[in-house]
Parts: structure tokens; sequence; C-alpha cells
């Protein structure tokens, strides 16, 4: 059987693959669609027609941005992945794995991890088979890479319930314009500020928790340990990092007139990435274009979607497109491994 499963990872890495490359392509060909002419061009034309036709529609909206705008939204970028690698990081230090395992051999699950999930959706499930197939490889067990992967997604909900707090507090009105699109955002200042008080309490009494050192939880032969004080002081430097990192990308590619300054893109996009997460929609598409046209209205649509288009080059598809080479190469290391585990056949006599 464990034989059988050596070969069967690395085939499952190449559907995957072969997989995630159809879905890069058609992510392209969606953002170029919302332009009705080019809909119109791709609906008549043929694979390679249609791959020029995709470059030049996305070229075209992205060329209006000025190229500081995009420096920006690079180092953006390369500081939420960074924080993201540091997910994993703080993860195996709760666990006590972190020792043997080096920062590059983290960065390069944690990317290829969020890459995938970020596009694909089911974050949990399709960032828990990377991580299991990457960490069991360093010595993990099963149940370790659970809690990993548990801790992680706490982390990035933690930064999330944090930053949205304090944008509630500071800046409250930025659900009133949701209140078109559901009557769950249609209450008053006072309300959204006390919400964004009772998120900073959550985070006060978990913090509490770490500091008195609340006892394991055991559930049968499962034992769940509170992480310590050091563990939640990394997690509110890190969470708020990547956060704050996607966010800069959609600021910085926006234009200055009517930009209603970085809390309120930040709480725009807290909303709808959250609201695209849950709903499981690959990309927050649509989601995300709904709710900064509703919380910015004093931008072009344009400019909206062209920030937003920014954001998933940078965010999704370029690193989609970069982790399929690191998959590739380390299936390829795997299965080496197992055809050089394979025991030599008995000479005859």
């Amino acid at each position: 059987m464990k034989r059988l499963l050596d070969f069967f990872w690395p085939v499952l890495g190449l559907v995957a693959v072969v997989w995630s490359v159809r879905l890069l392509y058609s992510k392209l060909v969606a953002e170029a669609a919302t332009d009705p002419a080019i809909a119109k061009i791709l609906q008549e034309g043929g694979l390679w027609s249609d791959i020029k036709t995709v470059a030049a529609g996305i070229g075209h909206k992205l060329a209006g941005i000025p190229v500081e705008s995009y420096l920006m939204a690079g180092v953006s970028t390369l500081v939420a992945y960074w924080a993201l690698a540091w997910y994993d990081r703080i993860a195996l230090a709760h666990l006590n794995k972190s020792s043997g395992i080096s920062w590059a051999y983290v960065a390069c699950c944690s990317f290829v991890t969020y890459a995938l999930s970020h596009n694909i959706g089911a974050s949990v499930f399709s960032g828990g088979m990377v991580r299991l197939r990457a960490y069991t490889a360093k010595g993990l067990t099963a149940a370790e890479v659970a809690v990993l992967v548990a801790l992680c997604s706490f982390t990035f909900g933690f930064g999330t319930i944090l930053l949205l707090g304090i944008v509630l507090v500071y800046e409250p009105h930025i659900l009133a314009p949701l209140g078109k699109m559901s009557h769950w955002f249609t209450i008053s200042e006072t309300s959204a500020r006390l919400i964004g008080v009772a998120m900073l309490a959550f985070c006060a009494l978990y913090t509490i928790g770490a500091w008195r050192g609340f006892k394991p939880l055991k559930i049968k032969s499962f034992e769940f340990v509170y992480p310590s004080m050091p563990i939640v002081l990394r997690q509110y430097v890190a969470a708020p990092m990547e956060l704050i990192g996607a966010a800069g990308i959609i600021y910085f590619a926006l234009p200055a007139e009517g930009n209603p300054g970085f809390m309120v893109v930040l709480g725009a996009f807290l909303l709808s990435f959250s609201a695209g997460l849950l709903s499981q929609v690959p990309g927050g598409v649509g989601v995300m274009e709904a709710v900064f046209l509703a919380v910015m209205p004093g931008i072009p649509a344009s400019s909206v979607f062209a920030a937003l288009l920014v954001w998933r080059l940078f965010y999704l598809i370029i690193p989609l497109a970069l982790s399929l080479p690191i998959i590739l190469l380390f299936e390829k290391s795997q299965l080496g491994k197992a055809t050089q585990d394979q025991p030599t056949p008995a000479s005859g006599p």
C-alpha cells in the first residue's frame, strides 16, 4: 500500500498542475471578458486568437496605472506572502517542530499552499493537502499537520477580527453603503462602533488566555494546547501584516483622486475578501467588485476594476503561475525517492 501511495501523490500533483494551468487560463479569460466587446470576440475566436485577445484586453486595462503604483503593489505582495510564510512558522513553533525545517522550505510550502487555496477556494482542504504532503516529508504526523492548518486559519481569522475591529471603531460609516446589498449592514454608526469594540475585546480575551496559561483541552486522545504568549504576540504582528500587505496592493493601484484613504480600503478589503472566502468564491470574483464600488462611490468603476485586476494578478494569478514549477520539482524529487526505495529484485539461482 505504501508503494502505491509513493506513486499516487506525484501523479496527483501532476493532475493538480494541469488543472491549475486550466484554471489560470480561465481566470485570465474571465478578467478580460468583463469588457463586453472583448467577450464578443472571445466567443467567436480560436485558442490562439483568444490568448492574444486576452493579453491585449488586460494590457489595455492596466496601461493607465503609473509604474510607481506597480512597484508599491509589488512590495505589498512580498510583504503579504512573507507574512503568510510566518503563519506556518508560528504554527511550527507552537508544535515545537520548527527545528530542522528551514525558512526557505516553509516559505515555498506556504507560497504554494496559498497560491492554490486563494485561487481554488475550499482553502482548508486545498491548503491542507499541500501542507500534508510537504510537512509529512519533514517528519510531522497527519495530526500535527491538522493542528498546523487549524492554527494558520485561526491566525488569519484573528488578524481579520483585530483589523476589522479597528476599522469599525475609527470608520464606522463604512457599513452604511453596504445596506443596499444586505439588510444586515443597515445599522447605525454607534452599533458599528460597538461591534468593533466587541471584536477588539475578543482579541483581548484571547491574549489574556495566553497570559494566564490556560490548561490544555483534552477530548479523548486529542489534546489542544492553548498558544503561549510568545506565539500570540507573533500572531499580533504576522496576521495584520499579511492583510495590510494584501490591501496595500489595491490601495496603491487606485487613483489618488477620490481615494477615501487606506483605512477605508482596508475595511472594504476585509469585508469583501472574508465574504469571498466564506462563500468559497475563488478570488472573491463579483463580491469584491460589489463591495468596493459601494464603499467608494467617488472613484470611477473602471479605476476600481483596474485596481482589483492588479490585486488578482499580483496576489492570485502570478503566484499560481509561479507555484506550478515548484509543485513539479517537489513531486519529481519525491518520485525519485520512491523509485530509489523500491527493493531490488532478487537474482536467480
